[in-house]
């Protein structure tokens, strides 16, 4: 039985995609903010955003090492302080035993091939994200995996700011 309030509420895609912009907003990085939330039946696991590891200093604190460097956008991401928003997000179910398989993937970025490759291997079934990423052996791995991969639409129109 549906309400006239189901009409009015956020859809879940709606509502976590828009969680993972307010916890891009913790990000330390200064090139990228980006959000990540692993969800199981509507449940929401773990979030992660990208920063320095636990006990480091952060970009905003002593400098992007990647700008330093002059490293481009897409190339060299190994060269980073920064442990990426969605392997935050699965380290963190790992640091408290939750199991990821059957898992959505929220992010405001398409993955990294680095990512990708954790995704996988963490069993998430379906990852829905709202900026591309151009990194093309993380749509080659995903091609070849059966994984949903879609790009978020809000039901509602635009994305507020």
């Amino acid at each position: 039985m549906t309400s006239a309030l189901d009409n009015t509420r956020e859809s879940w895609d709606d509502y976590f995609m828009k969680l993972t912009r307010f916890v891009a907003s913790r990000s330390t990085c200064l090139r990228r903010q980006v959000g990540a939330l692993l969800v199981r039946e509507h449940r929401l696991l773990a979030t992660g955003y990208n920063g320095a590891p636990s006990g480091l200093p952060h970009c905003l604190d002593v400098g992007c090492l990647r700008q330093q460097r002059r490293i481009p956008s897409g190339e060299r991401s190994e060269l980073c302080r920064a442990v990426h928003a969605e392997q935050n997000a699965l380290l963190q179910c790992a640091r408290f035993g939750l199991s990821t398989e059957g898992a959505t993937l929220y992010c405001t970025h398409f993955p990294c091939s680095h990512c990708v490759k954790s995704l996988l291997s963490a069993k998430v079934c379906r990852i829905l994200y709202e900026e591309d990423y151009r990194d093309e052996l993380a749509r080659e791995f995903l091609a070849q995996a059966v994984i949903t991969v879609e790009t978020w639409k809000s039901s509602k129109g635009a994305f507020p700011d």
